[in-house]
């Protein structure tokens, strides 16, 4: 399957829990914090990087692990003009009808740029720690019924009573509806993941796992959308290192792993080692906790996952190379990308400047606030990619 021209949209990342020129250890149900203190004067200069680089939005994450989404990105809103917010949440936490009405709020006062991904939860300690004691495959049920909920407020015209196995609610309504309605990005690679994926999201998200591997669970969902009579978006999350030769960008990726402290590692993996989500697991065999066998595939590197739980693989070369690799996945029917480098204000220059001429060179994407003017200014540490 391949994408229609100018059909990319490319998203970064803020890393709530802090950033560093250095791989940051932890996350997803572990303790993670960065050398660069994740306060709101840093974030909001990721968020003008991501703004003037021409990237759509920005995901924030969600967890004990990092700051709370709906806060930071909130006090963001006046700080940007027009770059929107991924706002990550968890079903189930809070009620879907005050989650539905968080979600009208932001998107009247923002004007427009909230986007909703949806994170069922696959650390069992930590959802406990939250009070959330519904196993793996409950919580996948409660997120359907919740998603359920939130879809009939923000849309029927009258009040919305449901009556399910996990959630319940009466008579209830919103005094204002969002307009638009925020898309919904959803990730899940086990089997319970994708019923609710194929009946609610607007996105699918899947982290970056060779293309082989990511083409076969895009089939899996497109099947299941099928039979839900919806056409989904699809997505991936994944770090990069893009430099002006592979050989500056396999440099970096060197330096990253001399960087990281054998003990993180084993303290990681074993954290993520109790962890019920599927994509997890998959991250983990990708590397097997070992440094010798990371490069996976062409420019695919995992060094990433040996300390980070999560997205756990970037593409590392030279800005065409990873233009390149791009196309390649957008041939396999992806058309958002969640990005992220370390660190991440100097990593979205490289690559907005870097990589994005080079798309849009292409006919793959277009800058969303200005003409392909290719020639504007730039910074010390991004050269001007060559075509």
């Amino acid at each position: 399957m391949t994408r229609s021209s100018n059909s990319l949209s490319f998203h970064w990342f803020l890393p709530t829990y802090g950033d560093s020129r250095n791989l940051v250890a932890g996350g997803h149900g572990t303790s993670m914090s960065g050398d660069r203190t994740a306060n709101l004067r840093y974030l909001n200069q990721i968020g003008a990087a991501a703004e003037d680089n021409g990237f759509e939005a920005v995901l924030t994450p969600t967890g004990a692990w990092c700051e709370d989404a709906w806060l930071t990105t909130a006090m963001m809103v006046e700080t940007t003009d027009v770059l929107k917010f991924l706002v990550a949440f968890r079903p189930g936490l809070i009620s879907p009808t005050l989650a539905a009405q968080m979600a009208a709020t932001f998107q009247w006062q923002s004007r427009g740029r909230l986007l909703l991904n949806v994170v069922t939860g696959g650390e069992k300690h930590e959802q406990e720690a939250y009070g959330d004691f519904l196993s793996k495959d409950e919580r996948y049920e409660r997120c359907g019924e919740f998603l359920d909920v939130v879809r009939q407020l923000w849309t029927s015209p009258r009040p919305v009573t449901f009556e399910g196995k996990h959630i319940h609610v009466e008579k209830a309504a919103l005094g204002r509806q969002p307009d638009p309605l925020p898309p919904v990005f959803f990730g899940g690679s086990s089997g319970p993941a994708g019923p609710v994926a194929a009946k609610y999201a607007d996105t699918y998200l899947t982290w970056g796992e060779p293309p082989a591997a990511v083409s076969k669970k895009l089939e899996w969902i497109r099947a299941l959308a099928v039979d839900e009579g919806r056409i989904l978006s699809y997505g991936l999350r994944i770090h990069v290192i893009s430099r002006d030769t592979a050989e500056q960008a396999w440099a970096e990726a060197d330096r990253l792993l001399a960087a990281i402290d054998p003990a993180a590692v084993e303290r990681v993996q074993a954290n993520l080692a109790r962890s019920e989500s599927e994509g997890q697991r998959r991250m983990r065999e990708l590397h097997g906790g070992s440094t010798d066998r990371l490069e996976i595939g062409q420019n695919l590197w995992a060094g990433v996952g040996l300390v980070r739980g999560g997205a756990g693989t970037a593409l590392v070369g030279s800005h065409e190379e990873v233009a390149d690799r791009l196309a390649e996945y957008a041939n396999l029917g992806i058309s958002h990308f969640i990005l992220s480098g370390y660190p991440h204000l100097e990593e979205a220059y490289w690559f907005g400047e870097g990589v994005l001429p080079i798309l849009e060179r292409r006919g793959l994407w277009t800058h969303p606030t200005r003409s392909a003017d290719l020639s504007h200014s730039s910074v010390p540490f991004a050269a001007a990619a060559s075509s």
